[in-house]
C-alpha cells in the first residue's frame, strides 16, 4: 500500500523581507492555512534555499508553513554573502523570524543543512519548539565532512563523479579539498564559477540512490551554484563554527530531549551516510528513527516523502 503523497502545489498568500543584521535581509514566504499550526522549514546547503515545493510536505489545511532563505542563500540580500554569516547568526535569524510573526510556538522541519541547524537552533531554543523532523541526518562532524568531500568515502561509490569533482584542484591542493575549493570560491572569476560548478554537481549527483538528470542540471544553473558552493565552502572549512560533535553532546541533547521528534534517514545515503543519524539516536533515543530501505539522501524519494508527510500529518495532530 502507497504512502502519503505531496499535498498540492501552492502559491505563498503573503512574502517579505526581513532585516536581521545591518547587512543582510531574510527573504520569507507563508503558504497555507494563515491561523493554522506553524511550521518552519529549515532548507538544506547551506546555501540551498526554498523552492515553493518545499510546502508540500505539510497539509495547506492544517498548517501555516513558514518558508525563509538563509543568508546569502535563495532571494535573500545580498547574495552569495559571507560577512557575518554564521551557523549562530542563522540560529537567531530564526528566532527573529518567529518573533517577527508573531509565533509563540512553531513546528520545526529539515533536512541535511537543515537537521543540523534545526538541532542546533532547537538546543538553543527549545521553549520556542512543539515538534522536530530531521531527514538526513548531518551535524558538521569533520569525519563526517572528509567522508564526502575528501575521501576514502563516497568517492569510492562514485568514482566518475569524483574525477571530475577532484579534476578542478591541482595535484599538490588535494590533501585538503574543502580548503581549496574554498580558496577558488573566494577568488576571481572564471575559476570562481568553474569551482562552483563542479563542487554542486558532486553533491546533486550522489545525493539520490539514483543519479538524476534533472539536480546535476541545476549545478550548472550559475546563480544556485554560486550560493550554494561558497556558502557551503565557507560554514565548512570553519567547522560550522562550533566545536566537534557538539550538537551530539549529552549536555545539548538534554536541552531538546523532552521534544516529540521524528529522524527520517535514507539507508544508502551517501551525502550524510546513516551513521550520524544512528549516533544521534543512540544519544537521543526518545526520538522516533525511521531507517528508509531504498533511499539515499534525498527528500524527494518515495520511502523519505512518506516518511516526512506521514510526520508532519502526526505532528499535525498535536
Amino acid at each position: 500500500m502507497a504512502g502519503p503523497d505531496f499535498f498540492p502545489p501552492s502559491k505563498p498568500f503573503k512574502e517579505e523581507y526581513l532585516d536581521v543584521s545591518e547587512l543582510h535581509s531574510i527573504y520569507i514566504a507563508q503558504h497555507g492555512k494563515p491561523d493554522g499550526k506553524p511550521v518552519v522549514f529549515i532548507h538544506g546547503g547551506p546555501g540551498g534555499g526554498t523552492d515553493p515545493d518545499d510546502a508540500r510536505f505539510f497539509d495547506p489545511e492544517v498548517y501555516r508553513v513558514v518558508l525563509f532563505d538563509q543568508r546569502g542563500s535563495g532571494k535573500s540580500r545580498p547574495a552569495s554573502e559571507l560577512e557575518d554569516n554564521t551557523t549562530w547568526a542563522l540560529v537567531e535569524d530564526i528566532e527573529k523570524i518567529r518573533k517577527h510573526l508573531q509565533i509563540d510556538k512553531w513546528h520545526v522541519f529539515g533536512g541535511s543543512w537543515g537537521a543540523c541547524l534545526q538541532l542546533a537552533y532547537a538546543q538553543t531554543h527549545p521553549d520556542s519548539v512543539l515538534s522536530m523532523t530531521l531527514r538526513g541526518i548531518f551535524t558538521l562532524r569533520r569525519s563526517e565532512l572528509e567522508f564526502f568531500y575528501q575521501g576514502p568515502g563516497t568517492n569510492f561509490l562514485f568514482p566518475d563523479y569524483w574525477d571530475e569533482y577532484e579534476a578542478v584542484i591541482p595535484e599538490e591542493e588535494r590533501g585538503d579539498m574543502m580548503k581549496a575549493y574554498y580558496k577558488r570560491l573566494t577568488g576571481p572569476q572564471p575559476e570562481r564559477q568553474k569551482a562552483a560548478s563542479a563542487w554542486s554537481k558532486w553533491e546533486m549527483a550522489t545525493s539520490r540512490l539514483e543519479v538524476n538528470a534533472d539536480l546535476i542540471k541545476k549545478a550548472s544553473e550559475d546563480d544556485f551554484a554560486d550560493k550554494f558552493a561558497r556558502i557551503e565552502a565557507h560554514y565548512f572549512v570553519n567547522n560550522g563554527f562550533m566545536r566537534d560533535g557538539q550538537l551530539l553532546e549529552k549536555e545539548q541533547i538534554d536541552k531538546i530531549r523532552n521534544i516529540p521528534a521524528t529522524i527520517v534517514q535514507g539507508r544508502y545515503d551517501c551525502v550524510c551516510p546513516a551513521k550520524t543519524a544512528w549516533d544521534l539516536h543512540k544519544v537521543w533515543p526518545e526520538a522516533k528513527l525511521v531507517l528508509c530501505s531504498t533511499s539515499g539522501h534525498n527528500s524527494k524519494e518515495t520511502q523519505i516523502k512518506e516518511a516526512l508527510i506521514e510526520a508532519t500529518n502526526n505532528y499535525g495532530k498535536m
